[in-house]
């Protein structure tokens, strides 16, 4: 069964953020955009260039009024350990989320049990609290900041213009479409 479209099923975590550990829970996603971001280990190889990069363009996402959340099976300790000793985690401003219980990574169905790791995936969550992107990459797969940027615009203007959707390649500001039978063959 797909995610697609799902409510975020109850959870409660401890994050490291900014200095301090904070919970969050499913309730904390309400009422604003959110990308969930899990990666498979802190002190690791392509999971720092990934979360290096989504801190990069952070600033990007907060105008767009979405909140990154980071998780990997790491306690918020290790995440605030390997802030305090990286270059690049140092300059993440999102919640890093914890998940040593496992239950966000089985919630979303990226869990690798049998290394008690999570594979790389993202999902974009509406201010509803429903899932309406997933992605999962393998895990020597590095993700793009940009794109992501790009698909939760696309999220964004197909949640605030019921009946229009976002072709191929869509940027902010280019057309998109209304589906009708008129559109049939002729695309």
């Amino acid at each position: 069964m797909s995610l697609i479209n799902t409510e975020v099923k109850p959870f409660k975590a401890t994050a490291y953020h900014n200095g301090q550990f904070i919970d969050i829970t499913e309730a904390t996603l309400k009422g604003k955009w959110s990308v969930f971001f899990f990666y498979p280990a802190d002190f690791t190889f392509v999971c720092p260039t990934e979360l290096g990069d989504l801190a990069d363009n952070y600033a990007e996402f907060k105008k767009l009024g979405v909140e990154i959340y980071s998780v990997s099976t790491d306690t918020h300790f290790t995440h605030k350990a390997w802030h305090d000793s990286s270059a690049e985690i140092k300059k993440i401003e999102y919640p890093m989320v914890g998940d040593p219980t496992w239950a966000l990574a089985k919630n979303f169905e990226v869990l690798i049990e049998e290394a008690g790791l999570a594979d790389r995936g993202t999902f974009v969550i509406d201010p509803e609290g429903k899932i309406q992107i997933v992605e999962i990459n393998a895990g020597g797969i590095g993700r793009d900041a940009q794109e992501l940027l790009r698909k939760v615009k696309a999220a964004q203007y197909v949640h605030n213009h019921p009946g229009e959707v976002c072709p191929a390649k869509w940027k902010e500001g280019d057309a998109t479409l209304a589906p009708s039978i008129d559109l049939v063959g002729k695309i």
